[in-house]
């Protein structure tokens, strides 16, 4: 019976590699392993105090809530993400500044109410980043590379058209996240410990 283990193990395999992200962590990602060996008896398990997270020195967002998220190519490929959102001026405005570490989650969502066209910069940010673009319908539009910048002037990151969202993952990070041409981005209600619902 090892063959029917290995194909029935290989899907999911193939998802959790698909939609994984490499320092976020948030991401869809998240199932546990399957175990395909039989159960041996053996010691109880023992009870381990929760690990924090952020890493000793690093430094994540503050004063942003998170949300759940949901990426689905043209193919049909889901992945779900949690990710920190800035969804005011202050916020926007502040972004990733400063930050070391994304705390596990995956990424920022930029968050506007209406359709636009601007510019993002990467002053004070010391993490390289992609930021992927989604527009009204929650349809993909652009992706681009930005880098950190040390020293003024930071130069702008034009924006594609007509976007209301834009996502700032780790530098290389969003194909892994499903984050692709012909991608639908849908940002969900709830907290990123429950499932998400609509």
């Amino acid at each position: 019976m090892p063959g029917v283990r290995l194909m029935l193990v290989a899907p999911v395999l193939l998802v959790v590699v698909a939609c994984g992200s490499g320092g976020g962590g948030g991401g869809g990602a998240t199932a546990p392993p399957t175990d395909p060996s039989p159960s041996v008896p053996g010691p109880p398990p023992v009870a381990t105090p929760p690990v924090d997270p952020t890493p000793v020195g690093g430094v994540v967002p503050q004063g942003f809530d998170t949300t759940p998220a949901r990426v689905t190519t043209v193919d049909g490929e889901v992945c779900d993400l949690c990710v920190w959102v800035a969804d005011d001026n202050a916020r926007r405005g502040r972004g990733l500044m400063g930050v070391t570490d994304l705390g596990g989650l995956d990424g920022m969502a930029f968050v506007y109410d209406e359709p636009r066209t601007t510019s993002f910069t990467m002053r004070n940010t010391l993490l390289p980043l992609t930021i992927v673009f989604y527009g009204p319908d929650g349809r993909y539009l652009d992706a681009f590379d930005m880098e950190p910048c040390e020293a003024e002037p930071c130069p702008p990151y034009p924006t594609p058209e007509g976007f209301t969202v834009a996502v700032e993952v780790l530098q290389g990070e969003h194909a892994g996240l499903a984050m692709v041409q012909g991608s639908v981005l849908e940002l969900l209600t709830g907290d990123c410990e429950t499932p998400p619902s609509h």
